[in-house]
């Protein structure tokens, strides 16, 4: 069954374009803009070109999902496959099945609403025209890891992607962006050059690199030791773009360094690229090797799910001076434990749960990231102690809109059942309760224990930040006269103001204003405020709330165009999951019975 009837050839050509496009967009974006679409600046002409190059790949990307048969889900279609390299067999062999389409779809997403973004909010930095172009390569290199159907290919794609990253994390990042992006290329590249000699073990051992036929012959061609020494080399370099505790140290910084975008497309893209290549590569290529080595990936995966949550648990406590950022980072590493979780059962139920989470992940924390960098826009600043402290009722009482969605995000984050993101947890602890056959039933039994009260803290420290950010900190408000009734705290004419009250006003209030708060209106605010904002203030204030503590500009358009998708695709693949699964169990079925239906 499809949504529309399209010719081979016409899904050929749509994904050759997905994946060709953005390469040819990122070489046009370098050229100076023709005469007549230059607009009022050549920023905004390089800018409205990174919005139509990246809008036009998510067009093909609908149209090829909407071609796509949804009746054999577990065929490549859409496959394109010429020689390249004779000599070392190596071929141009694209395709996509149940597993990939929809990374397809969310990689092609995310990128537009990242260009759409940065089109009114570009981060600071060098020339424009170098950021639309690391953009659109970045997006090229995604697009190809997921489509690519030959080992090196998807070798030099998972590659091309490292150098983007790095420029965008060190030219367009905020403080120690530096280091950070050191530390990412580094981390990377080491794991990358242990990884491309087990795909070459692979390919010189099989006598081939086409990834559709190692598949089917499900590592018959290939002995005990081979799988081995391969699915540990492949491994490692998989589990550092993952990231996979212990090699998970570069993700924070990187995350903490990047602008919002970068740190969109990092947590939203970029580490679905490891996990795929577990699923695409390692379990249906070397399935006895991964056999063996799959108990210690589900124990790494449960100690990164509870590691995660507790440096989470330490930065949201007050007094932590936990960046906001970083700590999104953190649940990232949880998150991704429990892909791994689910790769490591070698099951349906839990391969299938981690593509589901793949995906949640992917919309949950791309919406998180981009509301992060929205209020540090606002107050200045993403530090927790300083967010929570800050006059007024929070994001609640100073911009209702923004603060709702983050509580909805944070909510859809721990795994809220109707949302994105119970699905995915909940299949892969199905799977570890009853893993395949030959792995130890008590072993993944503990672990699905392990995980199970990792979502216990998941969702502790996402309600501490809800508490904190959205509602702000209990201060003492008032104080007893010698009477013994409360009075309320001074003013500004009584005398000295306490710290986080009106008079004194921490970062991002009245006196020194951030961009986009009233005072400096950001562009399209000036003259008028934004809808609940200064005027008749809402309760819960220290003292009584004055025309000095003002409001927060809510959400903007362009910001709510950007994350309305997110959270709408959320609340649809919480309600509506078969349409993902639907796509994903028949190709799993097939990729673990070795190519067979």
């Amino acid at each position: 069954m499809t949504v529309i009837d399209i010719s081979p050839s016409v899904m050929q050509f749509l994904l050759a374009f997905i994946v060709v496009a953005p390469l040819l967009g990122a070489l046009a974006a370098l050229l100076p803009a023709p005469p007549g679409l230059k607009g009022r600046n050549p920023d905004q002409a390089v800018l409205r070109h990174g919005v139509t190059v990246t809008g036009a790949v998510l067009v093909a990307a609908i149209v090829l999902a909407a071609g796509f048969d949804h009746d054999h889900p577990a065929t490549m279609q859409a496959t394109t496959d010429i020689s390249w390299i004779p000599a070392l067999d190596v071929r141009i062999h694209l395709g996509t099945d149940g597993i990939s389409l929809p990374l397809l779809v969310l990689t092609a997403l995310l990128t537009f609403l990242c260009a759409l973004y940065s089109y009114f909010k570009l981060p600071a930095g060098p020339s424009p025209k170098a950021f639309v172009a690391l953009v659109l390569v970045l997006e090229s290199g995604t697009l190809a890891t997921f489509a690519v159907l030959d080992l090196l290919l998807f070798f030099l794609a998972f590659e091309m992607v490292l150098i983007p990253m790095y420029f965008l994390i060190a030219r367009w990042g905020g403080d120690q962006r530096q280091p950070a992006a050191w530390k990412f290329i580094l981390y990377t590249l080491l794991g990358s050059v242990v990884m491309l000699l087990g795909l070459l073990l692979i390919g010189l051992k099989s006598g081939t690199f086409d990834m559709v036929a190692l598949a089917t012959d499900n590592g018959r061609g290939l002995t005990a030791s081979v799988q081995l020494i391969a699915v540990l080399a492949i491994g490692l370099g998989l589990a550092v773009k993952t990231p996979m505790w212990p090699l998970h140290s570069w993700l924070p910084d990187a995350h903490t360094a990047a602008p919002t975008v970068g740190s969109v497309l990092l947590a939203g893209i970029l580490l679905k690229m490891g996990t795929y290549g577990f699923v695409r590569i390692l379990l249906p290529v070397a399935p006895d090797g991964m056999r063996t080595f799959a108990p210690y990936l589900a124990a790494f995966a449960v100690v990164g799910i509870v590691y995660g949550s507790l440096a989470c648990l330490a930065l949201a406590r007050t007094g932590a001076k936990g960046d906001l950022k970083r700590l999104i980072a953190y649940s990232s590493v949880g998150h991704m434990g429990f892909v791994l979780l689910g790769i490591a059962t070698m099951t349906p139920t839990g391969v299938n749960g981690a593509l589901f989470a793949n995906i949640a992940h992917g919309l949950i924390t791309g919406l998180l990231f981009f509301l992060v960098g929205a209020v540090k826009d606002r107050y200045g600043t993403a530090d927790l102690d300083t967010l929570a402290g800050a006059t007024g009722a929070a994001l609640y009482g100073r911009a209702p809109r923004l603060g709702a969605l983050l509580a909805f995000a944070a909510v859809a984050s721990l795994g809220l059942p109707g949302l994105a993101g119970f699905w995915g947890e909940m299949l892969t602890l199905f799977g570890a309760y009853s893993p395949a056959e030959g792995l130890s039933r008590p072993a993944f039994r503990t672990f699905m224990a392990i995980g199970a009260f990792g979502t216990l803290l998941t969702a502790a420290y996402m309600l501490i930040v809800v508490r904190r950010v959205c509602m702000g900190e209990h201060a003492p408000h008032s104080r007893l006269s010698p009477d013994g009734q409360p009075q309320q705290a001074p003013r500004a004419a009584d005398g000295p103001q306490p710290s986080g009250t009106a008079g004194s006003q921490p970062s991002g209030t009245a006196g020194s204003q951030p961009s986009g708060t009233a005072g400096s209106q950001p562009s399209g605010t000036a003259g008028s405020q934004p809808s609940g904002t200064t005027g008749s203030q809402p309760s819960g204030a220290a003292g009584s709330r004055t025309a000095s503590t003002p409001q927060l500009a809510d959400i903007h358009p362009y910001e709510a165009a950007a994350w309305t998708p997110l959270a709408a695709l959320t609340v649809i693949a919480g309600l509506w999951p078969a349409v993902l699964l639907g796509l994903t169990d028949p190709a799993v079925q097939q990729l673990l019975a070795g190519g067979k239906s």
